[in-house]
């Protein structure tokens, strides 16, 4: 017994010895060999500091080129639509009124058993001249598809609104025999105020019209149809930072006039109207924002013989959209 003791003792001190140990610290002659210093992030592959330098490298690229310094480029443009999702417009008058006036439309959905009025008769015959496809689907489909909202048996699918890039305006007024003229929009967040700017910018000869990307109004189905079709032919572009924005037109040349109620110019005395102009209108009720009214050069108001404070956005941008034209005429 004393010696099976012993011997187990002895396989316990055996099994606590440390040994050599294998593929760290050196100790063998094939041990693992360091990689030399970490790369910067911009060069390690896959890395989101990489791609990052990859795409500055290639916009730097296309603006050599081109000759177009800090200008955006088809490459670098944000893609329109982005962020946006398709649009359902319910009922038969607005559907009637949204292919009448050309909005694009990518289906016009008719409820199975809907009773055929002329609304009806119309709107389907707008859909198949326009090439817009049109759907007989069951009632219970087309609620679920408008999420139970009254839609009177039909309803039109619009995709979202194509922006232009706030760039693209300048490029299109430089091309343009008459000087420049751009409007912007602060803080308005009424659509059907939206398209009938885009409807008087058109009228009296504007290039464009720029609205911010965020806390204001976009170009939906009711913008459109507001403009009376006339968003087809001229660009609306999205700010993602409309001060900026304004700077950039200032830097290409443009001056910048804000329609305040208490401008220091009078309309009657705004002598810029022959200028490449940014004609910027605030909300109704806030005005323009602080930082956008820093940055424009000038301040114009309209003078007013009533009792009325301000005018709505859209019909105050007309006002002011006549007078440069008729300015720029004589």
């Amino acid at each position: 017994m004393p010696g099976n003791s012993k011997r187990r003792g002895a396989m316990r001190k055996e099994g606590t010895k440390k040994g050599m140990v294998v593929g760290s610290g050196g100790q063998r002659r094939r041990a693992l060999q360091g990689k030399g210093p970490t790369p910067p992030a911009e060069m390690r592959p896959g890395h989101p500091a990489a791609r990052k330098a990859a795409r500055s490298a290639a916009g730097a690229g296309k603006s050599g080129k081109g000759g177009g310094g800090g200008r955006a480029t088809a490459g670098n443009r944000r893609k329109p639509g982005d962020g946006e999702t398709p649009e359902t417009v319910l009922g038969r008058n607005p559907v009637v009124e949204c292919l009448r006036a050309g909005v694009p439309a990518t289906a016009l959905h008719v409820a199975i058993g809907t009773t055929t009025d002329e609304r009806v008769a119309e709107a389907v015959h707008l859909a198949a001249d326009a090439g817009v496809s049109i759907l007989e689907v069951p009632r219970h489909d087309l609620d679920r598809i408008t999420g139970g909202a009254l839609h009177q048996g039909l309803a039109l699918q619009v995709p979202p609104y194509e922006y232009a890039h706030p760039d693209e305006l300048l490029e299109i007024a430089s091309e343009s025999p008459e000087p420049g003229l751009i409007v912007a929009l602060d803080g308005v967040t009424d659509p059907r105020n939206l398209g009938a700017v885009v409807r008087s910018v058109s009228a009296f000869g504007g290039h464009g019209v720029v609205v911010p990307q965020r806390r204001a109004a976009g170009m939906t189905a009711v913008a459109w149809r507001t403009s009376a079709g006339t968003a087809a032919r001229l660009p609306v572009a999205r700010a993602t930072n409309l001060t900026r924005t304004l700077r950039e037109y200032a830097t290409a040349g443009f001056m910048v006039a804000g329609l305040d109620a208490e401008g220091s110019v009078s309309l009657d005395d705004f002598e810029l109207a022959a200028d490449p102009l940014v004609l910027v209108i605030g909300s109704e009720g806030k005005g323009l924002s602080r930082l956008v009214k820093q940055t424009c050069d000038v301040t114009v108001s309209i003078p007013m013989a009533g009792p009325v404070e301000s005018l709505n956005a859209s019909v105050a941008a007309g006002v002011v959209l006549a007078e440069i034209a008729r300015q720029r005429r004589h």
